[in-house]
């Protein structure tokens, strides 16, 4: 050790502090003032980037005291080097030579390095150093002698291995061949079965619901053709026509119902539904428009009477309710079986007159739309006297 060798190791513990600083902060940017929890960060540092460590002991001896009168070993002078990026102890001093300095080879060690490197061995466990003494050699005859008395054993336990192994291999043999062989219609049936529940899934996972409607005031079944739009996401409402008496059955996966239902008779209806818990059958009630059923009534109601006398005074009776009840501009329609005419726009006194003039079509006098306005006249009827033959379809 020369006292160039001190000054090297000075300038090595400042390339070490400068190392951990790189990506620690600790206490103090100091090295010698560092003390507890920064010595043990370095220590974990020097750990994972030297692949070895320095007790607390010697980090005291060596790092708190400036300067040092004796140097660390030559394996923690290497360990100190390699964390500050250098290969050895011999190349950081290599390239930190002083003016005039002729390094020593790194191969012709000096007697205290040697004694050092020995007292490093004496201290490596004993199962290290029973690894590195030579083995004994096994005495040759032993040897054969061992080998011809298992020779035997072996084979046999040889063939009976073999023997095992075929008869492992043999039942699944015809298990993989019968794969191979019905492999394709293995996978026909898979996608038969996959494309009938794609093909069926709304059948499958649709629930069906019932809905009756009855008139709200008389707690009977409503008179009227009902139209019912269901209305879905993103599509356009479908139209459903309910004849008078029947429900309305509908499926569906959806979590939601909006139908929206109208009658000539009664009141539009928009009926909202989850159907997470809802019933499988209802009962809907319509409320019934009042104007709209009078002016029904009165269309309908039978005028002939005892005498002419009675006979006049009814219909008189009737235009007069029927004046109260119909707009003055309303537009009455009137729809045709036949395609000569199709359909006729008749005023407001030719309904009258023709719902008042006494004969059998009346019975068969059928409202197919009505609508009135803000303040319950009736501004639109669309009516159809059906034959004889419709009527009792």
């Amino acid at each position: 050790m020369t006292d160039l060798d001190l000054l090297h190791f000075e300038q090595l513990k400042k390339d070490v502090q400068a190392q951990y600083l790189k990506e620690y902060t600790p206490s103090f940017d100091d090295i010698s003032k560092w003390k507890g929890i920064d010595i043990i960060y370095f220590q974990e540092d020097l750990r994972k980037k030297a692949k070895g460590n320095i007790s607390e002991k010697s980090f005291y001896t060596y790092f708190k005291n400036a300067p040092v009168t004796k140097l660390p070993r030559i394996d923690m002078l290497n360990l100190l080097s390699i964390y500050a990026g250098y290969d050895s102890w011999y190349e950081f001093k290599k390239q930190h030579l002083f003016a005039g300095e002729l390094l020593q080879d790194e191969k012709d060690l000096s007697e205290e390095e040697i004694k050092e490197l020995e007292e490093s061995l004496a201290h490596l466990p004993e199962s290290i150093n029973s690894e590195i003494q030579p083995q004994k050699t096994l005495n040759p005859e032993h040897k054969n002698a061992n080998l011809q008395k298992t020779n035997t054993e072996n084979q046999e336990f040889t063939k009976n291995n073999n023997n095992n192994t075929s008869l492992e291999k043999t039942p699944s043999e015809p298990k993989k061949k019968f794969l191979q062989k019905n492999a394709w219609a293995i996978v026909t049936t898979i996608l038969i079965m996959i494309t009938g529940v794609l093909g069926f899934k709304d059948e499958i996972f649709s629930k069906e619901y019932k809905y009756c409607f009855t008139d709200a005031d008389r707690g009977v079944a409503v008179i009227n053709t009902l139209e019912i739009k269901v209305f879905k996401e993103n599509e356009s409402p479908i139209l459903f026509k309910i004849n008078p008496g029947e429900c309305f059955r509908y499926s569906t996966k959806d979590k939601i119902l909006k139908m929206q239902i109208s009658a000539p008779f009664y009141e539009p209806l928009t009926v909202n539904r989850s159907l997470e818990n809802a019933p499988k059958e209802e009962m809907i009630e319509m409320k019934p428009d009042d104007y709209k059923m009078a002016a029904y009534y009165f269309s309908i109601k039978d005028v002939k009477g005892g005498n002419p006398e009675e006979q006049f005074a009814l219909i008189k009776q009737k235009r007069k309710q029927l004046e109260n009840l119909i707009s003055n501009n309303a537009i009455i329609y009137q729809v045709y079986d036949n395609n000569t005419y199709g359909i006729e726009t008749l005023d407001k006194q030719k309904y009258i007159t023709l719902v008042t003039t006494p004969t059998t079509s009346l019975k068969n006098l059928r409202v197919i739309e009505m609508k009135k306005d803000d303040k319950g006249k009736i501004i639109s009827i669309k009516f159809k006297i059906a034959n004889t033959d419709e009527k009792n379809k």
